[in-house]
């Protein structure tokens, strides 16, 4: 797995030394709002970031694929993460299905990263990984996520309730004849 850029943004695998940019994200109350039961639990510590990290390093062993870090690349700073994960569920009744997610610092939102990791990972899992179909949900008051998705061709489908969270599902087929990525 090797990182990629794209005209803001270096994507890389999460290291252990992302832990304390990992426990400022998931320890941010504006970055929770919209997780509810959907987040997995709030890091208590930084410790809590690194146990976070091993886990979905185990991912990229086992499914060749998981959430990457996002650094800015004119500075190198942790932005968050971006990436793909294979998800065995039941979420809305789909199981071993591709998720699209992204997670990043408040002062990184509204500038049009999310958008840019989104529509890179898209790409990577059409062109690179050959997937037959990506997918995402979104709590359903996450007018900036949705907006993302929408806007990346994701498809948005029924609404949902997961660990007692509203959501709203989203997908798209892997086109036909797709052009090459420049991501």
């Amino acid at each position: 797995m090797l990182p990629f850029t794209t005209e803001h943004l270096l994507l890389r695998p999460l290291e252990a030394a992302d832990a304390p940019g990992m426990f400022a994200l998931d320890s941010d109350p504006a970055v929770r709002r919209y997780l509810g039961g959907i987040g997995g639990p709030q890091a208590a510590s930084p410790p809590d970031s690194l146990a976070t990290i091993e886990y979905i390093r185990a991912q990229y062993t086992a499914h060749d694929i998981g959430r990457w870090a996002v650094l800015l690349r004119a500075t190198g700073a942790f932005m968050g993460w971006a990436g793909l994960k294979l998800v065995a569920g039941p979420i809305n009744g789909q199981r071993n299905f591709y998720d699209l997610g992204y997670r990043f610092l408040p002062r990184y939102w509204g500038q049009g990263y999310g958008y840019e990791a989104a529509q890179a990972w898209l790409a990577y899992g059409f062109d690179v990984l050959k997937l037959p179909r990506i997918c995402a949900y979104a709590d359903v008051q996450n007018a900036g996520s949705r907006r993302i998705l929408e806007k990346i061709g994701l498809a948005p489908g029924n609404e949902f309730v997961e660990n007692g969270t509203a959501c709203v599902w989203y997908e798209a087929p892997n086109p036909v004849g797709r052009p090459p990525s420049r991501a």
